[in-house]
This record gives structure tokens, sequence and C-alpha cells, in this order.
């Protein structure tokens, strides 16, 4: 069984199959909505129901609130629809974006590293010979057929690369993560969908770029940095990344490499809490703050890419607008997991950020 969904202001309509969210449906037909952590947490792909009746599946009360079911919102990634339905959405027509249908891949697991003592790499081969098309900073959602559960990750390869790489950090109680880092082995069959999101470089703005990361943050800003290089982009290029310590910092000495060889790229870790007498000769503190004295707190004239844990996020935003950069020149990938979900929010200085 199936029904039709109607999409405006695109005036475009598409068969959505029964239990397929409306997400999925048009992601799949080639249509962008908005979007980004896709299970029902972050509010992202709030659409209004115009017409028709839909099921609002797993969305969180916190990203949907009563009233606004009342007032017929509902999360695409979640909602299912029960009739034939019309929803209205705000897209942003985007030059850089371009239109990749989301397709299901099956991978082997060919190789595990401990990356840190809380992230590991993973890289899968496509079966098939197969290879994921995608933009540089976008993310796949990973199924783990032994829980029956999926996850989103960020892919950290470079596009066209013949294996997908993931950088995944235990989540503490996290069932997907945990399982990842203790039983995951290689050889392992998983499933895999993308791309999603709209988190990429704007190419066509030809601006010097900085990426602040923290965590396994440096997944997009690895991808997208590495992209570039390989097209030969010789805009200003820097990448700040932020750890807690030297055992958590990863691809440093890649990064250092890179930077040796692109006279336009710039590489700065920032140690948050490394021990004092540890011979550490870089920066200290938060990774936004290394921002800041690292430009002299004026940040204008350039694109700000920023991925990682949402209070990072929310520091370098403040950080940023202090230093004359504004919401049309800041892009942002926030790691939202469950336990974020209940005191998540958005910037009130934003609108998409």
């Amino acid at each position: 069984m199936s029904y039709e969904l109607t999409i405006e202001p695109l005036g475009q309509t598409i068969e959505v199959e029964d239990g397929q969210t409306i997400l999925d449906a048009a992601l799949r037909a080639g249509i962008y909505l908005p979007h980004a952590c896709c299970h029902g947490l972050c509010a992202t792909c709030k659409v209004q129901v115009v017409d028709g009746e839909v099921e609002h599946g797993e969305a969180s009360t916190f990203a949907l609130m009563d009233f606004e079911r009342e007032e017929q919102k509902c999360l695409a990634c979640c909602a299912t629809l029960q009739s034939d339905v019309t929803i209205e959405a705000d897209i942003d027509e985007d030059p850089d974006a371009r239109v990749i249908p989301v397709v299901d891949y099956e991978g082997v697991v060919s190789r595990i590293e401990n990356l840190t003592p809380t992230i590991k790499g993973i890289w899968l081969k496509i079966e098939g010979g197969k290879t994921v098309d995608f933009q540089a900073g976008q993310y796949i959602n990973l199924e783990i057929p032994a829980l029956n559960q999926s996850r989103a990750f960020s892919l950290a390869n470079p596009p066209h690369d013949g294996e997908v790489e993931l950088n995944i950090r235990i989540v503490p109680g996290g069932l997907v993560t945990t399982y990842i880092h203790e039983q995951l082995k290689v050889g392992d069959k998983l499933k895999l969908s993308g791309p999603y999101g709209r988190f990429f470089v704007k190419k066509s703005t030809n601006t010097p770029m900085l990426f602040i990361a923290g965590g396994s943050g440096l997944s997009s800003p690895k991808s997208m940095i590495l992209d570039l290089l390989k097209e030969g982009c010789e805009l200003p290029i820097t990448l700040m990344y932020g750890a807690r310590s030297q055992t958590e910092l990863y691809y440093d000495q890649e990064f250092k490499d890179l930077a040796a060889k692109h006279p336009n790229f710039t590489y700065i870790a920032a140690l948050s809490d490394e021990p004092a007498d540890s011979g550490w000769t870089g920066p200290r503190g938060f990774v936004h703050e290394a921002a800041k004295a690292h430009f002299n707190n004026d940040f204008s004239g350039r694109k700000a890419y920023l991925c990682g844990p949402p209070p990072m996020i929310e520091a370098a935003i403040t950080t940023l607008m202090q230093g004359r950069l504004y919401e049309r020149d800041i892009y942002a990938e926030k790691f939202i997991s469950a336990v974020d979900s209940t005191n998540t929010v958005r910037s009130p200085l934003f609108k998409n950020i």
C-alpha cells in the first residue's frame, strides 16, 4: 500500500510506501528536505501538514511539542502517512548542493583501528565494487543488524575513495557505539544508506575557510579538507581542532604533514585538559579560545564550518560573532544524542544554526 505526498512550495508529488517516513521518501526521490539527526531529536526537519493525516512515530516531545502536534506540524524524519498528504516545508535553494538521491548499500568491515582511547576508526568496503556518492561533510545512517538499530555517522573519507571511513566515539551507555567498540569485528557485514545532510563547503563563494572541530567532530572537516586540497584549492584553509589531551588527538601527524605540503593550509590543535608538565607547546584551553587568539578576534571575510558537541558549537558561535562573523557565514553540524535531546536548544540569534 502506498500514498501520495505533495511537497509545497515545490509542487512535486511523490509516492510513499506504507511505513516509510516523509523524509526517507523525499530524499530517495532526490528531493531535499531540511534534516539533521534523522532520529526525531533536533527538530530540523519540522514541516507543516496542510492536508491529510500522519502518524508522528518516535518524535521526541522536546523536538515536537504537544501544541505543535495540534497545529498539524510533524517531524519528517519520523512521520509516516495515514492518507494522501500535502506538506509545506521551508526549503532554501543552495547553489553548492548536488542532487544525490539516498541509496542503500551493503558493506563489509575491512579494518578497525583505535584512533584514541575513546574513538575507533571503522573502514567499510562496499559490496559490488561500488562507492558511496556524497559531498564532503555529509553523513550516512549505519544499521547494526545484531541490534536492529541505526545511527548517523559523518563520513571521514573524501568522496570517491574506495572505502567508507567512520570515526566513532563511544558514548557512555550508548547501545550502538558500545557494540561497535566492543563487539564489531573485521568481516562483519553492515547496511548503510546515504548521503544525508547539507553540511558541505560553499565552494561557489570562493572565500577563505575556517574549520572548528571537537572530538570525533573531526570526521567531516577531515573529509572536506582532503577534498579541497585534492581539487587544488589555493584559498586559505585553517583547521582548529580541540581535544582534552594528547591521548585524544588523532590524525595529528597527518594534518601536520598536510600543512607542511600545502602553504595555504594551517592546522592548530588546542588541548583543554593536558597535564601541565607534559611538554605540550601548543595552545591550551578550549578550541574557540585558541581560534580567537590565532585570528586576533577578527574572523571577517571567511566562511566558518563548525562540527562537534553542542556546547562547543555554541561557544564557537558566540566567539565568531564577537569577532565579526555572522549567520550567513557560519555553518554547523552538531552531534546530538538521545541524552542531548532533553537540553539542546537552538541559538536564539540564528535561524539555521
